[in-house]
């Protein structure tokens, strides 16, 4: 543990929380394509009444304690006014900074503000050779495009407070060094946030050093860790999954977070529907059982505001949990 930035006791305060809501919104939204091509005019995006108070305060309803709101996605559009770009909400129909509206709406109700930024950007190439054309495992940024990458998260970790956690996209495409300098950034401007590498779906392993490190927390998409890795932890308790690891022979404590939907879809899809109020309290239950952190999904619709019958599930599950 001497090598590692975050203390373990800090690490297990991240893990006490359990619970948070991830906001994927923006040009996706109203293209209806998760991963479009980047060439969208920027006007596309055209929400009429982004409610971030009503996000933060369904999750506070529904116990969570946390909030993930994409800042970037694989679109490139940005949900600040980036001084780096001209793609973002300042040449779209809303003018909004969505990031400024998340932060004091997560500050009223004593939620964590976390911004999600995708390192797999169709807009803003630079030439790189992005997962949309060869696949993730193939892809690799230029510099160029790592550097303007550095100089958003700089930009968005010094403009809008405290970051509780700093979700990183796709690190795959930046390389052992790229995310390495992402990371000593991210730490560097707050060290008190949490820096995550997010891995993806990878079968049955909790943590892809060659894809994801270095990282504060291993993820998982849509997966929750097998219930049958089972040992004994350093305090004698019976554990989940294990939380150590060995990389470059020092030794690593590392929690897990596991993000999925409250409906199916990640962008809002007018065909989506949210999962029984029985099911996102399992959902629940079984991710605290198994020793993880749950970011649960819900997505706002294209006027910016989460569908009536979303929040009544969240909210409703909450007391079944």
């Amino acid at each position: 543990m001497d090598s590692q930035r975050l203390s373990k006791a800090r690490l297990e305060e991240w893990e006490a929380l359990g619970f948070g809501m991830f906001v994927h919104f923006g040009m996706s939204t109203f293209l209806g394509e998760e991963c479009p091509d980047g060439q969208a005019d920027p006007m596309t995006y055209a929400p009429d009444g982004i409610d971030a108070d009503g996000w933060a305060r369904a999750a506070k309803e529904a116990g969570m304690r946390y909030l993930v709101l994409t800042a970037k996605h694989v679109a490139g559009h940005c949900l600040w006014p980036s001084r780096h770009t001209d793609y973002h909400i300042g040449a779209s129909a809303n003018k909004t900074d969505v990031v400024a509206a998340a932060a004091e709406a997560c500050a009223k109700h004593g939620l964590g503000l976390g911004l999600y930024y995708c390192s797999w950007d169709n807009h803003h190439r630079f030439g790189t050779v992005t997962a949309g054309d060869v696949g993730i495992y193939k892809s690799h940024a230029t510099r160029e495009y790592r550097d303007f990458q550095l100089l958003q998260l700089a930009e968005l970790l010094t403009t809008y407070g405290p970051i509780f956690e700093m979700w990183i996209d796709i690190p795959q495409v930046l390389g052992p060094e790229g995310r390495r300098e992402c990371y000593d950034l991210c730490a560097s401007l707050q060290p008190e946030t949490f820096v995550i590498m997010n891995q993806g779906c990878q079968g049955s392993s909790l943590l892809d050093v060659d894809h994801a490190w270095p990282t504060d927390v291993a993820t998982r998409e849509r997966q929750l860790p097998e219930c049958a890795r089972w040992g004994q932890g350093e305090d004698g308790a019976t554990i989940g999954h294990s939380r150590w690891y060995e990389i470059g022979g020092e030794r690593f404590y590392v929690p897990t977070e596991v993000c999925d939907c409250l409906g199916y879809y990640w962008f809002h899809d007018e065909r989506d529907q949210p999962r029984s109020v029985a099911e996102v309290s399992a959902m629940r239950t079984v991710a605290r059982a198994r020793g993880c952190n749950l970011l649960l999904n819900v997505p706002p619709d294209r006027s910016g505001q989460i569908p009536k019958e979303f929040v009544n599930t969240l909210v409703q599950s909450a007391s079944r949990s």
